[in-house]
């Protein structure tokens, strides 16, 4: 979504205002970044001096936590130094925003919203004590989402989706003696390749005080059974890089 606005010049004072605030956003995450490399680095090397006195499996898993984190810090830093775009770029992980079309006035129109959702009504400490709210499952649609579910429903258009699996479940063993759990990232693209439609709720959060929030939900259900059988044998394009 940044880039759609940085890739040319503004062509007028509303797209002006939207490149000064990606810049200035930008510049806070990079202070914030800057912090977490630092607090990350001291884990490493405490974690690094802890397994040289005497190896232990928090230790190890504390190290590859840290030099995990410090890569992701160190390539999100980079990021918006870089011109050109990369495949990670179009990805949507929770918390962050991505394009969302909805009906507005009998026509459809694209809002950008956070792909967390915050239920009309709820307080914003909603958003850490529920982490979840992504998702809405299907089962769950007239239950928790019942507010939502009929009235503020949406479609994001997606090319791939991804699921994160544990290797030793997906080679279908237990973890072997020290062994760590190790994360796979399964990539499933439509055959012939095709766009999806994703079905969505959203809400327009406002409270008074507070800043307004536009957020959605992804509909979520059992993965049918081609993706399981496909999850269990040849998907496994990657293994997940710490920014996954």
């Amino acid at each position: 979504m940044q880039a759609a606005f940085q890739g040319h010049e503004p062509a007028d004072e509303d797209e002006r205002r939207i490149r000064t605030l990606i810049e200035e956003f930008a510049s806070e995450q990079a202070s914030k970044l800057e912090q977490e490399l630092f607090a990350q680095r001291k884990r490493l090397a405490d974690a690094e001096r802890a397994l040289e006195a005497k190896p232990t499996k928090a230790a190890a898993e504390s190290k590859r936590i840290a030099t995990d984190k410090i890569y992701r810090a160190m390539t999100r830093l980079s990021d918006p130094k870089r011109a050109e775009p990369k495949e990670q770029d179009s990805r949507i992980f929770p918390g962050i925003y991505a394009p969302v079309i909805v009906m507005e006035g009998g026509r459809r129109v694209v809002k950008p919203m956070r792909y967390q959702c915050r239920p009309p009504g709820k307080p914003a400490f909603y958003d850490t004590k529920y982490p979840g709210t992504y998702n809405a499952r299907r089962d769950n649609l007239e239950g928790f989402w019942k507010n939502l579910f009929g009235f503020s429903n949406g479609l994001m258009v997606v090319n791939a989706f991804y699921e994160n699996v544990n290797r030793h479940r997906l080679e279908g063993r237990g973890l072997g003696a020290g062994e760590a759990v190790e994360n796979v990232v399964l990539e499933f693209k439509p055959n012939p390749p095709q766009a999806m439609l994703v079905a969505c709720l959203w809400s327009h959060w406002k409270r008074d005080g507070e800043p307004e929030l536009l957020s959605f939900a992804a509909i979520t259900d059992e993965p049918p059974p081609e993706t399981r059988r496909r999850s269990a044998t040849d998907c496994a394009r990657r293994t997940a890089s710490p920014s996954t």
